[in-house]
């Protein structure tokens, strides 16, 4: 029974293997709980402030297009640079945007135009910040923990988006933003602190500036991996046809179930946190191109359900079995990525990876919207799921050997896998030297 149950839960051994996991898993939790405080507060300051959804929903515009352009620029500068200079930095520079909040709130009438500035600084500093971090993340974990490691680290990010805007909620409505935004610093000064334990990770000593050939250079390498491009091209599908948090109001009032709209904001990261709580099994399955197909496919049929279906409780019900495929495809798409993308291009993809899944629903909320305002609510569920099942098994035709792909015989994960155990076994050598 005990083996059983050992087999199912989360796999921990990137926990135990690796010192700078363990710090960046603890970092990552500190930030995401303090930074859901700003993330609820500043919406609600701009509606407080012009009584306006279509000043808050500007939000979302000016955030994408830093995003977009730094997330790219992120890439090339993380191949080039220490990557853990680079998360020090961004980290520090969020801190700083939290304070300019801070202050803006205590002044007797706050202004408008801090709050859109620090939403686009913001978002350019985690352009920036999360390819270095993703690539960092395939650095100091083992070839063969990779998997475990994307489980471990959605379970982190899953705790904070389940809990982060409940307890986030609470202070606003109790203490107001200053409160907030002092408890986003404080958070974030702490997530420094844990940065400057990390060891250093320097680029290869013959890495390139940072620069638009760079950029291209990964963008052709990945246009020419028909796996990596499976990855993407799958993720943008599901999240542009079946990405329907923008209309989930409507939904509930077409239910006559206002009540249940938090509920259904937070389905998806339950049956997350479901998936991620079994996740032992998926360390020991190496064709992870199912995991992208599956999931993605699995996503499209629960949001399809979810507007076919009368009943809150099963609507909700089939949110989180959408957050469980997401989820699925997601460990798919992670493992992939680092087990097969060279080092010395780890950050550019990274990059691209910014782009893949922050575009996708980001359009698909603008898909989402037109739809339920052209056929109904409901039906822009139904549509857009059966749509993203479609395109991915259209997809999966078309890119066979992402289905196919597996890390035992693909030549790209074999080689990068050969790599990284040289590079360890030349680390264990100028060890084993210095110490006689």
């Amino acid at each position: 029974m005990a083996s059983r149950l050992r087999s199912v839960l989360p796999d921990l051994s990137p926990w135990r293997s690796s010192r700078d996991f363990r710090l960046l898993w603890i970092q990552g939790l500190v930030t995401f709980f303090s930074s859901f405080m700003a993330m609820v507060a500043l919406p609600l300051q701009i509606k407080e402030l012009t009584g306006s959804p279509l000043a808050v929903g500007v939000m979302g515009a000016v955030e994408l297009v830093p995003l977009v352009v730094f997330g790219l620029y992120g890439g090339a500068l993380a191949d080039a640079g220490d990557r853990r200079r680079v998360l020090l930095l961004t980290e520090a520079g969020t801190a700083v945007m939290a304070a300019t909040l801070l202050v803006n709130a205590l002044l007797p009438e706050p202004a408008l135009w801090p709050l859109y500035l620090v939403a686009a600084g913001v978002s350019a500093l985690a352009g920036l910040q999360r390819p270095a971090l993703d690539s960092l993340m395939a650095r100091i974990v083992p070839h063969d923990q990779q998997t475990a490691a994307a489980a471990l680290n959605a379970l982190r990010w899953q705790i904070g988006a389940i809990a982060g805007p409940a307890l986030a909620g609470l202070v606003v409505a109790y203490a107001g933003h200053a409160a907030a935004y002092a408890t986003t610093v404080c958070g974030l000064v702490v997530s420094v602190l844990l940065c400057t334990r990390l060891a250093p990770a320097p680029p290869a000593h013959d890495a390139a500036k940072p620069s638009l050939r760079g950029v291209a250079e990964g963008a052709r390498y990945a246009w020419s991996r028909p796996v990596l491009l499976g990855t993407y091209a799958v993720d943008l599908a599901a999240m542009f046809f079946a990405f329907p948090n923008t209309i989930f109001p409507f939904l509930a009032a077409d239910l006559d179930a206002e009540w249940s709209l938090g509920l259904m904001y937070a389905a998806g990261s339950v049956g997350s946190v479901v998936l991620s709580l079994t996740s032992g099994w998926t360390s020991r399955v190496r064709r992870h191109g199912l995991f992208v197909v599956f999931g993605a496919a699995g996503w499209g049929l629960a949001v399809a359900a979810a507007g076919w279906f009368t009943d809150v409780w099963l609507v909700l019900l089939c949110l989180a079995f959408a957050g469980a495929g997401d989820m699925l495809s997601g460990l798919g798409r992670s493992t992939i990525w680092n087990q097969t993308v060279p080092e010395e291009l780890r950050g550019r993809l990274a990059g691209i990876e910014v782009l893949s899944y922050s575009v996708g629903p980001q359009l698909g909320q603008v898909r989402a919207g037109a739809a339920a305002g052209w056929t109904g609510t409901r039906a822009a569920f139904w549509s857009g799921g059966l749509a993203c099942v479609a395109s991915v098994g259209l997809l999966a035709a078309v890119l066979p050997k992402l289905v196919t792909y597996d890390a035992r015989t693909d030549e790209d994960a074999l080689r990068r896998r050969a790599r990284k155990e040289a590079a360890a076994g030349s680390d264990a050598g100028v060890g084993a030297g210095v110490t006689s």
